[in-house]
């Protein structure tokens, strides 16, 4: 029997990723197992908080965690892996900088994610921007004020009123909660331009099925509604996005309007990853698992979260699957990485079952709505469970203690409204000053 440890690779570092890799490093030793972790990215992004990043109500590095700091005992590889060789049990990785190259493995853990799930919409990919990274929270952000400001400082014509719409597209929980976060935050800026009378904002929310939030009840979705109406978003159901090119915004129901602003929250798809990799998948692209989070048709390789399909076995449909949630996500990785324990040290591997405890969602401050084991709840009590529930998941106490204090000196100090568009163009001023002639 081989003394070597056992090398666990795990591609991706976000929710599945990071909470298999902190199960592992905290109760397997070094001496039997070492634990790399692949991701483009050196930190774990906490996504239930981005639209209160883009709000404002939390500082952008607050939501997300360095994996080094954390994975004290594991190898972090920032790249991305292009292929999966499972029969010489090898992954390629692309360092974005230098020559790929080729990395061994005992196991493999692929937790790789999702990806914004797009459809061939002329104008779509040049005007669109989706909702899942930091980075795109903070330029929806400076975005959004940017618009304002410039709305502020021209006089009423068509390029005014591009500015003041704001379109989002898809009616789950990510499009819903940007939408009202953003919205919000923009209402409360509107004391600082006096300029901009309320109505004068355009806020559109476009749903291609009959309703939104089909992860709750008919009737909290139906409230939800109302509540979006009450504050003057404009929501238009069994509706598509036909057009966007060049900002015009075309729509099934026949409207047809200018916008500077579209967001893209139409649902998520497998990580390309999967489909390129050599690997199974199904026919969503995802990688068809067993319950013990084992890919089916290859040895040694694990996956969970948005890329696997994994059955649920709390319903009695032998066909259902595990819906890409964060909440199975964070609870499939706490059985993955006992799993792979248990695989390292030769025990029988354990089955993941857990029933959906339910949904919460912010709609602004002081709004939201919830549905927990059946029952119900809306208003601001929804609103402080949904803040109670993120702040308790969030990983690490730092980020708690921080995320709490961005929200207890919310309490007593204005929100900070100010556009940082520089992000945006970081370059500019000295292009400007590089184009200038030479003084005399």
């Amino acid at each position: 029997m081989s003394t070597e440890p056992k090398r666990i690779v795990i591609v991706g570092g976000g929710y599945v990723g990071m909470y298999t890799a902190l199960r592992i490093q905290g109760r397997l030793s070094p001496g039997r197992a070492e634990v790399v972790v692949i991701d483009p990215q050196p930190n774990m992004t906490y996504q239930p908080f981005l639209p209160e990043a883009a709000a404002g109500s939390v500082e952008p590095r607050h939501v997300v965690v360095p994996l080094r700091r954390v994975l004290k005992k594991c190898r972090v590889l920032t790249g991305a892996v292009t292929a999966v060789d499972p029969v010489r049990r090898q992954v390629t990785v692309g360092a974005g900088e230098g020559e790929a190259y080729e990395l061994g493995y005992d196991l493999l853990v692929v937790s790789a994610g999702s990806i914004a799930r797009t459809l061939p919409i002329p104008g779509l990919a040049e005007v669109g921007i989706g909702f899942k990274t930091i980075g795109e929270a903070i330029f929806l952000r400076n975005h959004v004020l940017s618009r304002l400001d410039f709305a502020a400082s021209n006089e009423d014509g068509p390029a005014r009123r591009r500015a003041l719409n704001f379109v989002f597209v898809g009616g789950g929980y990510a499009g819903i909660e940007a939408l009202a976060e953003l919205q919000d935050m923009a209402r409360y800026a509107l004391r600082y331009y006096p300029a901009i009378k309320p109505g004068e904002m355009r806020w559109v929310l476009v749903e291609a099925a009959d309703r939104i939030m089909p992860e709750v009840s008919v009737s909290l979705a139906s409230y939800t509604v109302d509540r979006l109406l009450e504050t003057d978003i404009d929501v238009r159901l069994s509706t598509r996005l036909n057009s966007a090119v060049g900002g015009r915004i075309e729509l099934s129901d026949g409207e047809k309007f200018e916008s500077d602003t579209l967001v893209w929250t139409a649902g998520v798809k497998a990580h390309p990853l999967i489909s390129s990799s050599g690997l199974p998948s199904d026919e969503k692209g995802r990688l068809p698992c067993r319950a013990n989070l084992t890919v089916k048709g290859v040895e040694g390789v694990f996956s969970a979260g948005d890329c696997a399909a994994v059955p649920d076995l709390s319903k009695r449909d032998p066909t259902a699957l595990c819906g890409p949630s964060a909440q199975h996500a964070v609870r499939q990785a706490k059985v993955l990485g006992d799993n792979l324990i248990r695989t390292v040290n030769g025990e029988a591997l354990h089955d993941y079952r857990h029933a959906y405890a339910g949904s919460v969602a912010s709609l602004g401050l002081y709004r939201g709505v919830a549905e927990l084991y059946g029952v119900k709840v809306r208003g601001p009590l929804a609103w402080f469970i949904h803040r109670t529930y993120h702040l308790s998941r969030v990983p690490t106490f730092n980020r708690k203690v921080r995320v709490l204090a961005d929200w207890t000196a919310a309490l007593f100090f204005r929100r900070e409204v100010v556009s940082l568009g520089q992000l945006q163009a970081p370059r500019k001023e000295f292009d400007i000053a590089n184009a200038s002639p030479p003084a005399a």
